[in-house]
């Protein structure tokens, strides 16, 4: 008898050690990882704008208004990073690289662009999705956001910031309606230039989605220094 208690006790903590491993690879050691991940495309595309060369005199930024894009733009390159987002409400160290597409792969480097949306500040929906939990949890404390608040984005020229008109709305996967060019559950009734966040619901499960729509508030050009969004 005392041979099988003894047995039963060394599985339980064997077992036990195991879950608590994994909880810690889980919550620990995947977000440092992906930490790292997020911070290395950032420093890409950083070093990919500081060689870039400065736009021409007299160039409008993306946004400013309608028709204002000087040419067409570059296409954005799947599974790649393009520009970055701040959203304040989240903390002022908090940013994100943002990466064309929304792969499983790529959502373990950063936030992924719904590639059949919009591009960024221009007419339409910028349309983005992040990981609620895992992977850095990106979007964490996604169910802070507010009306008013700002998500600001730059693309190594011009700084867009977006301020929050509705959400965070609960919905379900299958709710594809939320990334149209004007979303109707959003309140919107005409073609503008807005942005959609989408995230899992709920904090560690994905049997539906939160969402928060934006309008497209001010475009600045970076030479101009930081918007008054992120400045403390």
């Amino acid at each position: 008898m005392r041979v099988i208690v003894r047995t039963v006790s060394e599985l339980c903590i064997t077992v036990g050690t195991v879950i608590v491993l994994f909880v810690v690879h889980v919550l620990f050691w995947t977000g440092v990882k992906a930490d790292r991940v997020m911070d290395d495309q950032i420093d890409r595309l950083q070093d990919q704008w500081a060689q870039e060369p400065a736009p021409a005199a007299g160039t409008k930024a993306p946004g400013t208004s309608p028709g204002a894009a000087a040419g067409p733009p570059a296409s954005y390159k799947s599974g790649k990073p393009f520009a970055i987002m701040y959203i304040p409400r989240l903390g002022f160290t908090w940013n994100k690289p943002v990466l064309e597409g929304t792969a499983t792969g790529t959502l373990k480097k950063g936030l992924g662009h719904y590639a059949e949306t919009a591009r960024l500040g221009e007419t339409g929906n910028f349309a983005v999705a992040g990981h609620r939990r895992t992977y850095g949890d990106p979007f964490k404390d996604f169910p802070q956001l507010r009306r008013g608040d700002a998500v600001v984005l730059t693309d190594g020229t011009t700084w867009f910031t977006y301020r929050i008109d509705r959400g965070p709305y609960r919905t379900v996967p299958t709710d594809v309606e939320v990334i149209d060019a004007v979303p109707r559950k959003s309140g919107y009734t005409r073609l503008g230039r807005y942005l959609t966040l989408t995230t899992c619901d709920p904090e560690w499960g994905h049997s539906h989605r939160l969402i928060v729509w934006a309008h497209l508030d001010s475009t600045q050009p970076v030479d101009a220094g930081k918007p008054k969004a992120l400045r403390r």
